[in-house]
């Protein structure tokens, strides 16, 4: 899977920006699509998915104030990330699963990373 991410920067907290992630494969079609960070010293977390049929699901952490979407058409997930703090800073990874004949393949698809930081 070939993956193109952009939006991430330096924001004050409080701030805004939107990541968005661009998966490509010649494997079946690209299914589901989730954005995890990692922050130093931290273990990758999960941020938010959005199932295959578009269910979405958020950490807590994130609730209310990021939003995952995905166009489709483009195989393009975004999120939108509002009332940023200082605890938001990590590098932001995209993930994208494989779904070959109707069935799921393989989740491990993993963007290059775009860097967040959130200034207090």
């Amino acid at each position: 899977v070939e993956f193109v991410e952009s939006g991430g920067g330096l924001v004050q907290a409080g701030g805004s920006l939107r990541l968005s992630c661009t998966a490509s494969t010649s494997r079946g079609r690209i299914g589901p699509m989730a954005w995890y960070r990692q922050a130093p010293g931290n273990q990758r977390e999960l941020v938010a998915v959005r199932a295959d049929g578009g269910a979405t699901r958020y950490a807590d952490s994130v609730k209310g104030r990021f939003t995952i979407s995905k166009d489709s058409a483009k195989d393009t997930v975004y999120l939108q990330m509002n009332n940023l703090r200082s605890e938001d800073t990590a590098v932001y990874y995209c993930n994208a699963g494989v779904i070959q004949l109707g069935r799921p393949v393989d989740y491990d698809n993993w963007g290059q990373g775009t860097q967040v930081t959130v200034s207090a």
